[in-house]
């Protein structure tokens, strides 16, 4: 049973991550915040709330080398996998903007998380770990890619968000009880389905007798990549 859960599980946090937008972007259609706020922000985490989703619940329950796993693995499989099929549908013209800033804040966070992890600054203790203050400090370099993002979108330099979302009259045109439903399906989606993913990741590797940084280095993290997968395909071949 808990392994059925646990592919059942990658069902239920890529459709609560969809509904979660959809239901989301709708809301501030109505408010009348700026589509492209609304792409900045809830569609482009949208896609990320999976691996979130399964992060947040293994270190809660104190699974730690399932939770980083799932992290780095994801990355990787965003890189390799989700890029190299995007390629692969249609050519990738790179801005400059991309080469001179983008890419370069990319790699600078996988390293600062290497050297967060190596490095005992802000811990008590000399044991190799990823402080709550450290987190503090990931979230604080999360703010400043934002405040980039935004950024460059006021200049002009960023003319379209999140290709096929449902942003504009399409997100307009749903109620605002079935906008609600729809942010509330998608939360309990996501805990449920990353819930028993965390589970059958750990019953997997308590079978097979692998570690559970393998687990969420592998199947974990490539199921939770799989909306940016998808959604970077369809982009590609949309030529977006």
């Amino acid at each position: 049973m808990t392994l059925t859960l646990f592919f059942v599980g990658f069902v239920f946090i890529i459709k609560g991550a969809d509904l979660l937008v959809t239901g989301a972007s709708s809301i501030a259609a109505r408010f009348n915040i700026p589509d492209i706020v609304v792409g900045l922000t809830i569609v482009s985490f949208g896609t990320s709330m999976p691996e979130l989703s399964v992060s947040v619940l293994a270190s809660v329950e104190g699974h730690t080398d399932l939770a980083i796993g799932n992290v780095l693995g994801s990355n990787i499989a965003n890189v390799l996998l989700v890029l190299g099929v995007a390629a692969m549908i249609a050519p990738l013209p790179v801005r400059s903007s991309t080469l001179l800033s983008e890419i370069p804040f990319s790699l600078t966070a996988a390293l600062l998380v290497g050297f967060l992890a190596n490095a005992s600054l802000f811990s008590l203790t000399t044991e190799l770990t990823i402080s709550r203050l450290d987190g503090v400090f990931l979230l604080l370099f999360l703010v400043l890619f934002i405040a980039y993002v935004f950024k460059i979108a006021k200049d002009g330099q960023v003319t379209e968000f999140g290709a096929g979302a449902p942003i504009g009259p399409a997100a307009r045109s749903v109620g605002l009880p079935r906008s609600i439903a729809h942010v509330a399906l998608g939360v309990v989606g996501l805990y449920l389905g990353g819930d028993w993913i965390v589970a059958g990741a750990l019953d997997i590797a308590s079978r097979l007798g692998f570690s559970q940084s393998l687990i969420a280095l592998t199947i974990v993290a490539l199921g939770t990549s799989l909306p940016e997968l998808v959604t970077s395909a369809v982009a590609a071949y949309r030529g977006n």
